[in-house]
Order: C-alpha cells, then structure tokens, then sequence
C-alpha cells in the first residue's frame, strides 16, 4: 500500500473502535435489565465494597470531565443506584456511595460481565486470551503516555 492510500481496515485503531462501540451496546443491552449501564462500570468498580467518594475523586479514577461525572451521578441517584451523605471534610462536597439496593444486584451485574467477556472470546484457547490481554495493556499503555 502507498504512503498517500489510506485503508482503515489495515489498522488496529479501526477495530479499537468498533471493538469499543460494541462492547458498549451488548453491555448496555445486558446490563439494563439489571438497572446498570456501561459507563457506570467505573462508579460501580470504585464503590463496589461500601467505598464513599467525593464526585472529583470518581471522576479522576474514571478518567472523565467533572460535568460528565455530574450528569451520571445524577442519574444514577435518579435510579436509585447512589446515595449522597455530606462530606466531614469539605462541608461543600458530598460523599457518594452505592445504595443497598445497587449493592445488591452487582452479582448478577458481574456475572453479566463475565459472560460478555466469555463470549467475546469464543474460539479463542486461554493462552490466546492471556498474550490479548497483555498486548492490550501494552498498547493502553502507549495512549496513556500519548495523553500527557
């Protein structure tokens, strides 16, 4: 192929992408029944143990925008899925933790989860999985560096 020819499907940034796309709506599609969403999974993950976080820590773990953060949590309140305590150290900041009720449907939502991830690898053996998986983390690792 020429330097001047461009063909996507010759780089692995356009199935990053598609990759990404689908995954969130066969997620998202899984997980409503469940009241979840995929872009809640960072929220979930980081209070899944009864953890209570201001809205900027969730938002520098989840590696998004404070507005964007904002929006889900407002959301996720609206479904009943958080819940806001004022927080000890700042009287300005609350704390947000899981409710009872979110807390427990995050069995199903893992067991949702694993299964999407069995299913992704169809047809691929264990060891395949596991050199993906550490090439995956090498190529998140080279964004990462291109981020800063």
């Amino acid at each position: 192929m020429r330097d001047d020819e461009w063909d996507p499907l010759h780089h692995p940034g356009h199935y990053f992408s598609r990759i990404a796309r689908g995954l969130t709506r066969v997620g998202d599609a899984r997980l409503r029944e469940l009241g979840f969403a995929t872009a809640q999974l960072p929220v979930l993950a980081a209070l899944k143990d009864g953890a209570a976080l201001s809205q900027t820590e969730l938002a520098r773990m989840a590696k998004v925008e404070q507005p964007t953060m904002a929006q889900m949590l407002t959301r996720m309140e609206r479904d009943g899925l958080i819940a806001r305590a004022p927080d000890p150290r700042d009287r300005r900041a609350s704390l947000i933790s899981l409710t009872p009720e979110a807390l427990a449907r995050l069995p199903a939502g893992r067991a949702v989860l694993r299964q999407g991830n069995a299913d992704m690898t169809q047809g691929l053996t264990p060891d395949e999985v596991d050199t993906l998986v550490s090439l995956l983390k090498r190529v998140l690792a080279n964004i990462e560096t291109m981020e800063h």
